[in-house]
């Protein structure tokens, strides 16, 4: 088992978490010693070079990590303290959940300015000194990207609900179904991800918009070419500002059916069809559609680098989809290049503190038969959406 310093020999991405119990190091050296002799011939043709390759990944969630002003938030200036001990952990690079400008509806998922820091997080200048003492350190910066949706406080979102020119098809919208009594209603039976219908209406618009999450979170309309090139610049924006890479939120909501069909039920519970697991999600995730716009990003990755110089820039995409679909996010048979870490989920999705190296050894190979030859595996141990890895693996 590697010590606590070490560098892995594949991507790994772990949650800032307290102090582990004997068991829960225990299951996680099982682990290692597992993944240390499981990668066979799906590593063939991989030059393991590249710093993301053989890179640990911790996230943190600046909101609770380390406040350095005593207001009860955490901010840049005390990551900014803290980056030795990420370094002393073996890590190579850290992801921060979202630090821009929100109203925090949903903790900063719902974004009301894509180049503006959260004031209680600090200014774009801690932001910039973080970097700073990042590079010094030798670690990556990296940030979570959320392009599936913004704030309905957005500039953008404004603009749009009022029907200025340029911004009338920002975000998705529909006039509705109207019923025998005059009334309207939504234009099919699609949920957002928390209980309810996804579809809020706009006295101001007099349309009903989409919003797959939060009702303050309208979905973008990635069929518009402008919300395409705004969504670019975000990412060229923050490349400029020194950053080593994103975490794509919520990849698989990208786009949704153009027919707006109603999805099936699930078979899941059936006694609240409010609920999202109520409905099989086949016209709002997944869209034949998604894994091109992951290619333009990487496009534009790879042009910032090849323009500035350095290190490779890592796109990372976060999609609870099956394999089949996770595998396409990787590369297209022509070769055009997408995500270099579709994350790996299986270890949240599958393991628990009651798995043996028996089910260890089934979801690692699972993962290794779905990465294409010439892709590093990774494997993802925790993040924001679940349990922390002490409580998932058992004290």
């Amino acid at each position: 088992v590697p010590a606590a310093n070490a560098e892995p020999k594949f991507p790994i991405t772990v949650s800032h978490a307290p102090k582990m119990t004997g068991s829960t190091k225990r299951q996680i050296a099982l682990l290692l010693l597992i993944l240390g002799g499981s990668f066979g011939d799906n590593l063939r043709g991989l030059s393991v070079s590249d710093w993301w390759e053989k890179a640990g990944f911790y996230q943190i969630y600046p909101r609770s990590f380390k406040d350095s002003d005593g207001d009860g938030v955490g901010d840049l200036k005390g990551i900014t303290e803290k980056l030795e001990y990420i370094k002393s952990l073996g890590m190579k690079a850290f992801w921060l959940s979202p630090i821009y400008k929100s109203p925090m509806a949903d903790f900063g998922y719902d974004i009301s300015s894509f180049v503006e820091i959260q004031p209680e997080y600090g200014t774009m200048t801690d932001f910039e000194n973080m970097v700073g003492k990042a590079k010094e350190l030798g670690l990556k910066v990296i940030l979570d990207f959320v392009p599936n949706h913004s704030s309905d406080e957005h500039e953008w979102f404004g603009k749009s609900e009022n029907r200025e020119v340029g911004y009338e098809d920002f975000y998705v919208w529909n006039d509705g179904i109207v019923g025998s009594n005059g009334q309207r209603s939504p234009p099919n039976n699609w949920n957002e991800a928390f209980r309810g219908s996804a579809w809020q209406w706009s006295a101001t618009r007099q349309q009903f918009y989409l919003h797959q999450f939060h009702r303050k979170q309208p979905d973008l309309n990635y069929r518009n070419s402008a919300v395409v090139e705004a969504m670019k610049n975000v990412l060229r924006f923050w490349l400029g500002k020194g950053v080593d890479g994103f975490r794509v939120d919520a990849v698989s909501n990208l786009f949704e059916d153009q027919q707006l069909r109603d999805e099936p039920p699930s078979g899941e519970s059936l006694d609240d069809p409010l609920r999202p697991q109520y409905l099989n999600h086949i016209y709002t995730q997944d869209q034949p559609e998604t894994v091109n716009m992951v290619y333009q990003w990487r496009e534009v990755m790879d042009a910032y680098q090849k323009q500035h110089g350095g290190e490779t820039r890592v796109l990372m995409t976060e999609a609870w989809s099956a394999l089949s679909v996770v595998k396409t996010y990787f590369h297209d048979s022509d070769g055009r290049l997408g995500s270099q870490m579709p994350f790996n989920f299986q270890f949240i999705l599958h393991l628990n503190q009651n798995s043996n190296a028996a089910d260890f050894k089934t979801v690692i190979e699972s993962w290794l038969d779905t990465v294409p030859v010439g892709h590093a595996p990774n494997w993802v141990l925790g993040n924001h959406d679940v349990r922390r890895i002490a409580s998932r693996m058992g004290g």
